[in-house]
């Protein structure tokens, strides 16, 4: 058995040796390959790119008479030193006007023999690109037979110019690219052989931790790992035990959280159950006196018991008055259960909250001057928040509500905004009785009432701040009420948005 396990190990050294030794020898091959058969036309391209651009440099120069100039003779001569490049610029009376290189004279003779051949092309030359104003090609010196690829034409004004870079330089630089590159892959593959063998011995040695991980799970420790990350029989063994383990641990925590869950649920239900039988006891008590009183005014007038038109108008008006009081509650009720249930949507936009209190104030002013109150807001300028503008504004009318209804004393309401870091308080006060400090706590939940016979007597049913509540919650704001000296203030919150 141990001479098996050696021979398998060896073969898997030996096997990732010969895999990366050929893989390596492959990328050095197709390197050494694209060198030979493209290196060399990467540089005369490149090349040709640079006598491109010395010869627009000098008709800008032209452009801008400023060929006689230090500056452009400094600029030329360092692109002629750069890219090797020989530059002649000559004019029609055969005067040099500007050269660039080691040879003068065979430069002059070299374009002249361009001129007078003019669009015949002399024998073995290759045309790269042709304009009206240059040639560009690959061609040989009639003289030296050095092979060149120059550019030669007439410029603007008239000057006749050649450029030319020997093609002998470009040949080397792409046969030192290739002797560079062939040493550098010969001692990549020696190294990269060496350390491949040292590293394979190290992944065939998992068994004994495979040992151990199934000692361990044999005794129900399933945070037990395989680390290795073989690609043979080994490393798919422990894969599997790796699978194995996370399997059991998941199917285990699904058990534990469908537990949870189940518990919740529960609970969840529990509470419903509870929410519902409350609420059935609320609606059945707060219907219970609107329809008691409408049933017996309506048996008053069935039965006769005052036959002037005076008193069956005003029976009349209270069945009237009872059925709207339990129509506005079974519509409050509705809201309060859609915003409770998650089935209304938030709209969350951005809106000028001053603007939509000014709105509110002026649709109560009929209101207000019928109850003889004086309304303050003093805020001028516009304020952003971000928020459902409908929602707020339904928070704001049922504070306003709530705030005229019980104002008295001085009969003033006054509406406040305060900036609190990123939020945005407003405020509505109404000067009145206070709050008894046993009440705030359960001011917001639905049917609670304070003072029953007075608010039987004004028509509420106690859902208004339950909606409040809702709303303010749904959005994740806050809300509240603060008893002050002279009377009592409603406050909400919202998220303040960035003025534009």
């Amino acid at each position: 058995m141990a001479k098996e396990n050696k021979r398998t190990k060896w073969s898997i050294s030996l096997q990732f040796a010969l895999i990366f030794a050929s893989v390596l020898i492959g990328i050095v091959a197709f390197f050494l390959l694209v060198n030979t058969t493209f290196l060399e036309r990467f540089y005369i391209r490149n090349k040709g790119d640079a006598l491109k651009r010395a010869y627009v440099k000098v008709e800008s120069a032209i452009e801008s008479s400023s060929l006689d100039s230090e500056e452009f003779d400094k600029e030329l001569n360092d692109t002629a030193l750069r890219y090797n490049i020989d530059i002649i610029i000559i004019d029609v009376d055969s005067q040099t006007v500007t050269y660039k290189g080691k040879d003068q004279e065979a430069m002059k003779i070299a374009i002249w023999d361009k001129v007078f051949m003019g669009d015949k092309l002399p024998e073995g030359e290759v045309v790269v690109e042709q304009t009206d104003q240059y040639r560009l090609s690959i061609a040989e010196d009639r003289r030296t037979h050095i092979g060149y690829i120059e550019m030669w034409g007439f410029l603007s004004n008239d000057n006749i110019f050649l450029m030319r870079s020997a093609l002998q330089s470009i040949e080397e630089s792409a046969r030192i690219t290739n002797r560079f590159l062939e040493a550098i892959g010969l001692i990549a593959l020696i190294l990269g052989i060496i350390i491949i063998l040292i590293l394979s011995r190290k992944v065939t040695k998992p068994i004994l931790e495979l040992a151990d991980i199934s000692d361990r799970m044999r005794k129900l420790d399933f945070d037990a790992r395989y680390e290795g990350n073989q690609k043979n029989e080994i490393g798919l063994l422990g894969t599997n035990i790796n699978k194995m383990s996370e399997a059991l641990e998941s199917t285990i925590s699904e058990l534990k959280v469908a537990n949870v869950k189940l518990k919740q649920d529960i609970e969840k239900k529990e509470k419903i159950d509870e929410m519902r039988s409350e609420f059935m006891s609320n609606v059945s008590h707060e219907l219970k006196t609107p329809i008691a009183i409408i049933q017996g005014y309506a048996e008053g007038l069935v039965e006769g018991i005052s036959d002037d038109k005076e008193s069956r108008d005003y029976y009349c008006g209270v069945i009237l008055d009872e059925a709207n009081k339990m129509n506005t509650m079974v519509k409050r009720l509705l809201t309060l259960n859609e915003i409770e249930s998650g089935g209304d949507n938030v709209s969350m936009e951005r809106f000028d909250i001053v603007t939509m209190i000014k709105n509110r104030i002026q649709a109560t002013e009929l209101l207000l001057k019928q109850n003889d109150i004086n309304i303050i807001f003093e805020e001028k300028m516009p304020i952003y928040v971000w928020g459902d503008e409908f929602k707020a504004e339904e928070v704001l009318t049922n504070y306003l509500s709530n705030a005229i209804t019980h104002c008295s004393g001085e009969k003033r309401i006054s509406v406040m905004i305060d900036k609190k870091d990123d939020r945005i308080r407003v405020s509505v006060f109404n000067t009145g009785e206070c709050i008894p400090e046993e009440s705030i706590d359960h001011l917001f939940e639905k049917f609670y009432k304070i003072d029953k016979a007075r608010t039987r007597e004004y028509g509420g049913s106690g859902i208004g701040l339950s909606i409040v509540k809702a709303i303010q919650d749904s959005i994740g704001q806050g809300y509240g009420v603060i008893n002050k000296e002279d009377g009592v203030e409603f406050w909400f919150e919202m998220e303040q948005a960035q003025t534009s």
